[in-house]
């Protein structure tokens, strides 16, 4: 299958597409490198340095007429979305928007969007399904539920049909630690240089911390399979970032307090996600346990600093 990856240099699109070329697919990957890097590319996927609301980038669809597009580029924070509203509505909706018209244009079978459970907001109950209200309580929210509806569009009125991810809180490596990135990378960054992590809130706020490789394999079954629906993309259990920040304590092998400060705009209480749609529809379900993921990606933290050392060194 001939596919293209947006993001693809960045956190959870580099996965994605270490899972295609794996499994024998050819991928190309689209990335502007603001946030992404290139050295998250895997040699095997052909790159183009575009940004996805630039009029270039349908260059390269007509270019590469790839079958399936996995759209992962995008502002990830919800924080910067409050900062920056205008930013963050120019690259979640025009952004999508340049990507489905030029599907259109391309003739591509089908978009596996990467939508978030923020579309949510602050939840009625829980696990929240699928059937729940969306009221999202950040302009980041807003932009991913406006473009779940722009996908409904496209696949109704231009043939180009989809599948929405709508993904918990993700973690694992290359996970930015920088910005407003998750907990779970700040935290192995700062715990593992020795320095105090800032925990906001009283940290019993509590997400769903869903493992990226899980995360990858998601959205390669959702290529063929799930056509015109969104899908709760997590473990079904509610963690707190008090207890992500045991956790990894425990697993570095450090004691150090956190320093604590006020809740964030936009910080929701709790949400986690039920995901019987994806098992059933998709065939999915996560494998990896937070506490393996967690080691998993402290491990990786580590070999990455050694080999950094080592580079340094000679």
């Amino acid at each position: 299958m001939k596919v293209l990856v947006t993001g693809g240099a960045g956190f959870i699109g580099s996965h994605i597409v270490d899972l295609l070329l794996a499994e024998g697919h050819d991928v190309g990957v689209v990335d502007n490198l603001v946030t992404g890097k290139r050295g998250n590319v895997n040699r095997g996927a052909h790159f183009y340095e575009v940004d996805v609301v630039s009029p270039s980038f349908q260059d390269v669809l007509g270019e590469t007429k790839p079958e399936v597009v996995f759209h992962e580029a995008a502002q990830m924070s919800v924080k910067a979305s409050t900062d920056d509203p205008l930013y963050d509505a120019r690259v979640n909706v025009l952004g999508l928007v340049n990507v489905l018209e030029g599907c259109a244009r391309a003739g591509v079978r089908k978009v596996v969007f990467a939508s978030s459970g923020a579309t949510y907001g602050n939840p009625d109950y829980l696990p929240i399904d699928e059937e729940h209200p969306q009221r999202p309580a950040s302009p980041y929210g807003i932009t991913k539920m406006v473009a779940e509806h722009y996908l409904r569009y496209y696949a109704l009125d231009r043939g180009v049909t989809f599948t929405a991810l709508r993904y918990g809180n993700v973690y694992g490596p290359r996970q930015d630690s920088h910005g407003e990135a998750g907990v779970v990378a700040i935290f192995t960054r700062m715990l593992l240089a020795g320095e105090t992590p800032v925990i906001h809130w009283d940290g019993e706020q509590t997400r769903d911390y869903v493992y990226v490789e899980d995360v990858a394999r998601a959205n390669l079954l959702a290529a063929t399979a799930g056509d015109g629906c969104c899908y709760s993309i997590g473990t079904g259990v509610g963690t707190s970032v008090n207890t992500i920040y045991r956790l990894l304590s425990e697993i570095i092998g450090v004691t150090i307090p956190p320093r604590r400060a006020p809740r964030r705009p936009g910080d929701l209480r709790t949400a986690y996600f039920a995901t019987r749609r994806a098992r059933e529809d998709l065939g999915w379900a996560p494998t990896v346990s937070l506490r393996d993921g967690l080691r998993r990606t402290v491990e990786a933290w580590r070999a990455e600093a050694a080999g950094q050392s080592a580079v340094a060194v000679g």
